[in-house]
């Protein structure tokens, strides 16, 4: 006879309260490239499917258990700035976890920083952009030096010398994290430090001096507001180069920073090494690290600069014109790190409510969330599509009219593209319920870093104002840009009208004094990109889901929130693919 006490500790020592169950299982071993059906499409349709087998095995490789752990791992165990050793000596260093250095050793292995300039060849800068659009879906952090190593070549080739030098380290697919002169480490990383306290954006406004000396080299003093990555092992720095004199070098090092100042040559870009050649550290005193809402593996910091060595990089006084090279670089990765973002949203969203159930069916077959995660996996497959687009755009053998496209194009997307990340990770966070809003999985952590990509190398207004530049300055980007749009006119008679509308924005901003443009710049930078995108998906997407982009985003009923697509829709052909 079981008795009352018995019945109770049947059911509590069998732990039935505990039993687990409508949940989904861990999202583990699913290959990140083979199962996104418009990465691989565009990777052949740009002339990369030669890379197919190298992006499958980065796609296994990031979806692993381990990898993933390691990519958590580093956002929660993280980076600490050590400013002395226990003597007292000055080593700023920052110490991170190693499961980073695990992630950005594979990213470098994988050639996701520099591939498409140590092998050039058409497809290269989409294979580039697929493998890295890959890690960074995973962990974006490591992705900021990953870039910035990138961006750094076209700027360094304004400096033949030092180019000779370095693009053999650069190009390496070698990592060692540790500080050491450059020369015996196995591949080097670059970082950049750009913006002050005082400027922000306005670079112009940088009080940073260089100091030359009689070796070619300059003495660098100043503070930089923001320094990313500030264990890479170069950094790309601006600051305000003073003439040559005869006066010794000790005189030189004397002198006050902030005296003679009509002296000076102009804002000029350097090369900073974090180590001397003959294994000397570099005057890189980090004063602090960011606490910074998202993109917490990559340490950010401020550093002054007090004697620090540097070596001119392109002309005295075309610092501007020599760093933009590398900023017109990072900005075209914010929008594969936007759509990356975008892809682990709609990946993990899928996964959920393909395995959880309510009210009686699967939440997937709910036409709510039908609604919801279409439109969702709409705005991924867009921005996919416009990266590889883009990426194309930016191989060795692209035409006159290419390099016009990719000029305004690249800010148009990263203008919007990069806008549109928070919102679409927000609302595919949403769609796990209270399990998206807690840390053990990974749409919280995406949340706060879809931001990153809208602010970093230009936010809005000064992307929005970019646009503008590039449609005064260079005609044919305006011309370039709207033949690429015009490729899928007749296709469908909204995008026609959406086509004709962007036509007489162009037509009307011309007319306009340049205060009164700025007014207008946002909505014409978000028209154009919307243009760029229904042009893509109708000439490349197959029809459920071109048609259904364009009615959703350019038809007399669009709505600023997802899960709004026209009745008749055909979700089930638009999910497939994702």
């Amino acid at each position: 006879m079981t008795t009352a006490q018995d019945s109770t500790s049947t059911t509590i020592g069998g732990h039935r309260t505990h039993e687990v169950f409508n949940q989904a299982p861990p999202r583990v071993d699913i290959n990140e490239f083979t199962t996104n059906k418009p990465l691989v499409e565009g990777v052949t349709r740009y002339d990369a499917s030669w890379a197919s087998a190298h992006l499958s095995e980065v796609g296994a490789l990031v979806s692993t258990a381990e990898f993933q752990h390691a990519a958590e791992l580093a956002n929660t165990e993280l980076p600490r700035l050590h400013s002395h050793d226990r003597y007292g000596h000055r080593i700023d260093e920052v110490e991170y976890h190693p499961a980073y250095h695990q992630v950005i050793s594979a990213a470098v292995e994988y050639g996701a920083h520099t591939s498409a300039w140590a092998e050039p060849r058409p497809g290269a800068n989409v294979a580039r952009a697929a493998t890295f659009m890959l890690f960074a879906q995973l962990e974006p952090g490591h992705a900021c030096p990953i870039s910035m190593t990138h961006s750094a070549v076209p700027s360094l080739m304004f400096a033949p010398e030092l180019a000779q030098r370095w693009l053999p380290r650069v190009y390496s697919r070698g990592y060692d994290g540790a500080l050491a002169a450059p020369g015996d480490k196995p591949g080097v990383l670059f970082g950049m430090a750009m913006t002050e306290k005082q400027g922000g954006s306005d670079v112009r406004a940088n009080t940073t001096v260089a100091q030359p000396l009689s070796d070619g080299t300059y003495l660098l003093s100043g503070h930089k507001w923001f320094c990313s990555a500030p264990m890479s092992d170069a950094f790309l720095v601006l600051a305000n180069a003073r003439e040559r004199s005869p006066r010794s070098d000790r005189e030189s090092r004397e002198r006050s920073p902030r005296s003679d100042r009509e002296s000076r040559e102009g804002l000029s870009c350097f090369l900073v090494p974090r180590v001397l050649d003959d294994g000397t550290r570099n005057v890189f005193r980090i004063q602090r690290l960011k606490d910074k809402l998202g993109n917490k593996s990559n340490a950010s910091s401020e550093i002054e600069l007090d004697g620090t060595i540097g070596h001119l990089v392109g002309e005295p006084g075309r610092g501007v014109r020599t760093i933009i090279e590398m900023v017109s670089r990072t900005r075209l990765d914010c929008v594969y790190g936007s759509a990356a973002g975008m892809r682990q949203s709609v990946a993990e969203a899928l996964w959920h409510v393909r395995h959880r159930s309510a009210f009686g069916a699967t939440l997937i077959d709910q036409p709510a969330m039908t609604a919801v995660v279409a439109d969702l996996a709409l705005e991924s497959e867009a921005a996919t599509a416009t990266a590889l687009r883009l990426a194309r755009a930016h191989d060795d053998d692209a035409s006159d009219s290419e390099k016009a496209f990719r000029r305004l194009a690249t800010a148009v997307s990263k203008y919007w593209i990069c806008k549109r990340g928070p919102h679409h990770a927000y609302e595919s966070l949403e769609c796990l319920g209270g399990n998206g809003y807690t840390e053990a999985f990974p749409l919280a952590r995406r949340y706060r870093e879809q931001p990153v990509m809208a602010v970093w190398e230009g936010s809005g207004n000064v992307i929005a104002l970019d646009v503008l530049r590039a449609m005064t300055r260079e005609p044919e980007s305006v011309r370039a840009f709207d033949a690429e749009l015009n490729l899928a006119r007749g296709a469908s008679s909204v995008f026609d009208e959406h086509l004709d509308r962007v036509r007489t924005m162009l037509t009307d901003l011309a007319t306009l004094d340049p205060a009164t443009a700025q007014f207008r710049a946002r909505p014409v930078a978000a028209a154009m990109a919307l243009g760029l995108q229904g042009s893509l998906l109708l000439r490349t997407a197959p029809t459920a889901v071109a048609d259904a982009f364009v009615a959703a985003r350019m038809g007399a009923d669009r709505d600023l929130e997802y899960g709004t697509l026209p009745v008749g829709s055909d979700f089930s052909a638009i999910l497939e693919r994702h």
